[in-house]
């Protein structure tokens, strides 16, 4: 499925030169022009498609390329649990994304336990199974793995119990050049000013964030987004729904980016439709359009 690829190029925005590295053929992304931002694609956006057994997760990087003509992404651990330490099945993954041109950037984690869970054995232990997906993340070509920085207590009780246990895989994490990034997603961590000062008591250059424009609750997205944005080493575009002219409904994009830009970050930003009226292919679709759009904004 998706074996035969038709590569399809980012009209005006992107070219691909092939290049060979030890025997295999790699496509790089070269835009005509250094782009303000480049755009990635998140896997959980396709979490529905995945787990109906319509798109194999071996396929998800040709499917991006040839259906998106997007070059990167973000891995999700769901699809790929059981295969953590897997290295045949890694090394599987590996050669699909470079085959279509794919560079993984970093892997979402969940179900591993509560870095900041109150318990020290707890929290050690969940820093150690963490451990797996550092290594699986440095296979797969990617810079980091993005974490939850969940726990219980007062804010201040979180903010210690949360710095310790990112410090502990963080430092494990460096001894193979790999980042551990956090995502504002649910409790205290959706607290911009809360998550800035973790990361300030965590204290390592390795250990940052990856502002996620929707997951604030009441929280306002935009303050949140500038506090945890100098932490930065991945950035979530989320999305949910739109309006006629192409907006999302619920975050101004224009207004999103220039603080993201406004923080010197020029990296990937990543698509993540979570929304229901669209289906997950359209929904990429839609924010990809938004997405170019606003780059075309400000480019200008």
């Amino acid at each position: 499925m998706y074996e035969n690829l038709n590569r399809r190029h980012l009209l005006g925005q992107s070219m691909w030169t092939a290049a060979t590295f030890g025997g295999l053929c790699k496509w790089v992304e070269a835009a005509d022009k250094d782009p303000l931002f480049k755009i990635s694609l998140t896997q959980y956006s396709l979490h529905r498609t995945l787990a109906s057994g319509k798109l194999d997760n071996m396929d998800f990087a040709s499917f991006t390329r040839k259906e998106f003509g997007i070059a990167a992404v973000e891995y999700w651990n769901r699809p790929f649990f059981k295969q953590a330490e897997d290295k045949k099945y890694l090394a599987q993954m590996r050669k699909r994304a470079d085959d279509a041109g794919i560079q993984g950037l970093v892997i979402l984690i969940d179900g591993e336990g509560n870095l900041g869970d109150p318990d020290a054995a707890a929290r050690k232990e969940s820093a150690r199974r963490h451990h797996k997906w550092v290594v699986a993340a440095k296979q797969l070509g990617c810079h980091s793995i993005r974490v939850n920085a969940r726990s219980k207590g007062s804010y201040q009780e979180q903010l210690e119990l949360s710095a310790d246990g990112l410090r502990q895989l963080s430092e494990f994490a460096a001894t193979l050049e790999m980042n551990v990034i956090v995502e504002n997603h649910g409790g205290l961590s959706s607290n911009g000013e809360w998550l800035a000062k973790v990361m300030k008591r965590v204290g390592l250059k390795n250990c940052g964030t990856l502002p996620d424009f929707g997951n604030f609750g009441n929280y306002d997205r935009y303050k949140g987004v500038r506090e945890t944005m100098p932490f930065a080493k991945s950035v979530s575009a989320k999305s949910h729904d739109f309006d006629k002219a192409g907006n999302e409904t619920k975050t101004d994009f224009l207004k999103m980016m220039k603080i993201v830009l406004a923080a010197g970050y020029h990296g990937y930003v990543g698509i993540e439709y979570e929304g229901s009226r669209l289906s997950e292919v359209e929904g990429v679709h839609a924010t990809q359009r938004l997405l170019q759009r606003v780059r075309q904004q400000l480019t200008v």
